[in-house]
């Protein structure tokens, strides 16, 4: 007889090999086939609503690794939720408006912007962004992340742009919309105002210069004969000076030096004196800032006087204490300026060029022309000194070219005048990782005004009116009939049509004698799009409300959407328009470096799904601390595959020895399963409790390390290791063996659905093999809830204790081992002496126990005769005298008593005898 077929050997189709580059594409086929997110959310439609809003990425080019990280971070929260009792419809969302896409079309396309009216060029801006979507939507879809794809909302369609204009005209109408001339942000290399949150901060190179002002008018304090020195890294700004400001409290000092007079504040002049080489210095007149209030200095190159003027802004950090001011090019200058009745001068271009306002420099690009300048100041003897330093300047984070203060006419929501309400809510809501909320609060409590205007082509036209003396116009008639417009025939129509003909019927005779009217050209800030989208979105959606439950993005999006979404939600409705904020990180490579192209260390998602699988990039994006930056490299995902490898075999291997288990019919009833089972199945409760508890709190690198380490620890090395001698050796119905399968049965079936919302490929094709499971597919299941196991009090702190004992045998089996003593651990028989009452009580009353342990004989015995000395018992290891079976290969000295089979021992025998012979 070959013993061989007597045995019950695992049997599976499930395959070892995931394949998952060739599956997954298949298994996506097969979700859209069968409309898995419709039919999750008709199962879950009566639960209570979880809503995470999506934040849309800009349509623009293929995915990267951090759009791969932020998908799927949502992608577990949802699936999770309508695991665990919700009803979680997802919406994604794309920004498809903005300078990237003009740009993409300029240069990519090289389509000629000047020779196109506003509505065409518009439209194919539209086009080439929803191209994007759908190449998007695809790559999305590909890392398996489930949502409502067929109906994504976009900031360019009709029903989204009306809504748009609703906030803004909401906004207007309690007084926080405005028109002013003030400097903002401005990029030459987009030609556009920009908001605060479009900023990024990059080392620059600039002229570091101290500049000398003669004094033309000392007002009874000063005899004329002095000169300000003032310091600056923008000479540029100087042809645009209109003062000096100084501060009203601080002490200043007209110092002599050879047949100079220079005025420094005295707290400075140590330092100045020092970089500009002076020796011999003698103060010759000390006094206070504001007793030199509107002294009139002489501009060192144009026929202008410079106004000293006193401004709480100036400090002795930097630089000199009098402070070159120039109200066209900075936010202090300007303010200080207006209050002594300076208009700003600004005499810059669009693109930063000269304009004739600044003789001498006009056609030079601003940056080329602090040359110029300087060389100006040289000739003019003004320039008292001139290095150059590399310091931190802000830039567009578009084009991540320089940007520069510029004074211009835009429209402005006034955030001081709801900003307390800001905070309240930021203080409100919960905060993923904590210091979220102190570093929106920060920008916010520092905010003033959010300037909204944009001077550029594709996006949502602010929605203003101007009569015929050029007053603006926004009224509650205006906003509804435009918002009205844009919901039926879409934004263009403002570019497509007279101003008479946007405005309501009736209007212009109401108004306007003349019928006089014009319309406001520039468009709205991007950021203003998508933060309407609780708006937009939340509000427009049958499925939705406001607040969210969750807005989760990157740490970038706290300047960004997270605060134009807040912004607006609190300006219309006074409540934030969501109630959790999550952020996540950068992804670097594996020495923590931002990746590049020139680095070559660039991870690309798609190359990712190519090799290894989208599974894989999920379980990746599962096993970092996310809320910190993190880290991919390809030696990371190597080892992220041998982890989903042993998740994967662990899986197979209780799918092979279920493969004759029905639970219908052969489940064991929970208080009649063996004890070491339901140790297990307790193992199984406390695991499930903490990976709940860890999804609750958006926490998944617990869960990957837990679940990993269930696999690999409580199952792999023990459960699934010793139970082969019962699963394949004792008979088909043996009650052991059914103990053994109903724990597999259990703990499989849970572990798939805890891994539902990381691995979902994997989890449904693992699904398709489990008999008995109704559900088609394990996204249409619920996570169970913990539960206590019978009897789980007496028995988990005996088997917590035994695997401690355990451990102290493994080591004397490896040391028997390698001093070859024995084999395989089957070879060896073992004495166990207890060193305490509980750990002899504990052995003791374990049934079996040689096959926990997996040697062929454990016996127990109040000392060894040559032991060796664990913390919990003395260890003696030595062969067993028996012989091997052949068909369990236990070594036992009952083999040789069966004269039918000589070459097993009597269990085998037995089992042969009742089973196969009969």
């Amino acid at each position: 007889m070959d013993y061989k077929e007597t045995l019950l050997m695992p049997k599976t189709e499930f395959p070892m090999r995931g394949n998952l580059p060739n599956k997954e594409p298949k298994r996506q086929e097969q979700w859209d086939e069968n409309n898995i997110y419709e039919r999750v959310q008709e199962r879950t439609k009566d639960r209570p609503l979880f809503i995470l809003h999506d934040g849309p990425p800009y349509a623009n080019g293929d995915l990267h690794i951090g759009h791969a990280l932020n998908k799927v971070l949502k992608d577990f929260i949802v699936r999770y939720k309508s695991m665990s009792g919700y009803h979680a419809p997802y919406i994604p969302g794309w920004d498809t408006h903005g300078l990237p896409i003009e740009t993409a079309l300029t240069k990519k396309k090289k389509i000629k912007r000047k020779e196109l009216g506003i509505a065409e060029f518009r439209e194919m801006c539209a086009e080439y962004a929803m191209g994007q979507v759908d190449s998007q939507r695809t790559q999305f879809k590909q890392m398996g992340v489930r949502g409502d794809w067929d109906n994504p909302y976009l900031t360019l369609t009709k029903d989204y742009e009306a809504a748009q204009i609703r906030v803004f005209g909401e906004m207007a109408k309690k007084g926080y919309i405005y028109k002013g001339l003030k400097p903002v942000y401005w990029s030459p290399s987009s030609e556009s105002a920009l908001a605060e949150a479009e900023i990024e901060y990059h080392d620059k190179r600039s002229p570091s210069i101290y500049v000398s002002f003669q004094v033309k008018d000392g007002k009874d304090l000063l005899e004329g004969d002095e000169k300000f020195v003032i310091w600056t890294t923008t000479p540029w700004t100087l042809p645009a000076n209109l003062g000096i400001s100084i501060h009203p409290e601080l002490e200043y000092n007209v110092v002599q030096v050879g047949q100079e007079k220079f005025i420094i504040a005295h707290a400075l002049l140590e330092q100045v004196s020092e970089e500009l080489g002076w020796e011999d210095v003698q103060i010759v007149k000390t006094f206070q800032g504001k007793e030199a209030d509107r002294i009139v200095a002489q501009h060192p190159f144009y026929d202008r006087d410079s106004l000293i003027m006193l401004g709480e802004h100036v400090t002795t950090d930097a630089g000199t204490g009098c402070v070159h001011t120039a109200p066209g090019h900075g936010e202090d200058d300007f303010i200080v300026s207006k209050a002594y009745g300076l208009e700003p001068l600004s005499p810059l271009d669009d693109k930063g060029v000269f304009t004739a306002e600044a003789p001498g420099f006009e056609g030079l690009f601003y940056d080329t022309a602090n040359k110029n300048i300087t060389e100006k100041l040289e000739e003019v003897g003004a320039l008292l000194k001139l290095t150059f330093i590399t310091h931190s300047y802000p830039h567009d984070w578009r084009t991540k070219k320089p940007t520069i203060f510029r004074a211009t006419s835009q429209w402005f929501a006034s955030i001081k005048d709801f900003r307390q309400d800001i905070l309240d809510e930021i203080n409100r809501i919960n905060w993923y990782p904590s210091w979220g909320q102190t570093r929106l609060h920060n920008m916010v409590r520092d905010r003033e005004d959010w300037c909204i205007s944009r001077q550029r082509t594709w996006g949502v036209p602010i929605p203003v009116f101007y009569a015929e003396d050029n007053t603006p116009i926004i009224t509650d008639e205006t906003i509804e009939h435009v918002s009205n417009l844009f919901k039926e025939h879409g934004s263009n129509i403002w570019f497509e049509k007279e101003a008479k003909d946007l405005l309501p019927e009736g209007f212009i005779s109401d108004h306007s004698p003349n019928g006089k009217f014009t319309k406001e050209t520039d468009i709205m800030d991007v950021w203003f799009d998508s933060g309407s989208s609780h708006e937009a979105v939340l509000m427009n959606r049958e499925d939705h409300r406001r607040p969210a439950d969750v807005y989760l993005e990157g740490s970038d999006q706290y300047r960004g959407w997270f605060n134009s979404s807040i912004s607006t939600a609190v300006a219309v409705t006074g409540k934030a328009p969501y109630e959790n904020i999550i952020s996540h990180g950068f992804v670097l490579d594996g020495n923590g470096r931002k990746m590049s192209k020139s680095l070559g260390n660039v991870i690309v998602p798609s190359k990712v799904q190519k090799q290894l699988g989208a599974d894989i990039l999920r379980l990746w994006v599962s096993s970092v601390d996310y809320q910190a930056d993190v880290r991919i490299s390809q030696e990371i995902l190597k080892q992220t595959s041998e982890a989903y490898r042993k998740i994967r075999n662990t899986f197979r291997f209780m799918l092979a020895n279920l493969s004759d288990f029905n639970p219908e019919t052969d489940r064991v009833a929970e208080a009649e399963m063996e004890e070491v089972d339901r140790y297990m199945l307790h193992r199984l409760q406390r695991l499930l409790a903490d990976v709940r508890e860890s999804y609750d709190r958006f926490e998944y690198s617990p869960i990957f390390h837990q679940i990993h380490n269930f696999c690999t620890v409580d199952l792999s090395s023990f459960y699934l290791d010793f139970a082969k001698d019962v699963l394949y050796i004792e008979a088909k119905n043996n009650k052991r063996r059914r103990s053994i399968q109903t724990g597999y049965y259990e703990i499989l079936t849970t572990l798939v659905k805890l891994l539902a919302p990381i691995i979902p490929h994997t989890t449904d094709e693992v699904w398709e093999y489990i008999p008995g499971v109704e559900a088609e597919s394990v996204q249409l299941t619920d996570i169970p809830e913990p539960r206590d196991i019978a009897g789980y009090e007496q028995i988990e702190d005996k088997w917590d204790h035994f695997m401690n004992v355990r451990d102290d045998v493994l080591k004397a089996l490896e040391e028997a081992r390698n001093e070859k003593i024995i084999g395989k651990s089957l070879e060896a028989k073992v004495t166990l002496a207890p060193k305490d009452a509980h750990t002899k009580q504990v052995l003791q009353e374990m049934e079996h126990l040689h096959q926990f342990l997996i040697v062929s004989e454990a016996d127990i015995s109040n000392q060894t005769a040559s032991g060796n000395d664990y913390k919990y018992v003395e260890v003696s290891v030595e062969k067993h005298p028996g012989e091997k079976c052949s068909r369990c290969w236990v070594a036992s000295e009952t083999v040789g008593h069966d004269h039918d089979h000589p070459e097993l021992c009597s269990r085998c025998a037995e089992v042969v005898k009742e089973h196969y012979e009969s």
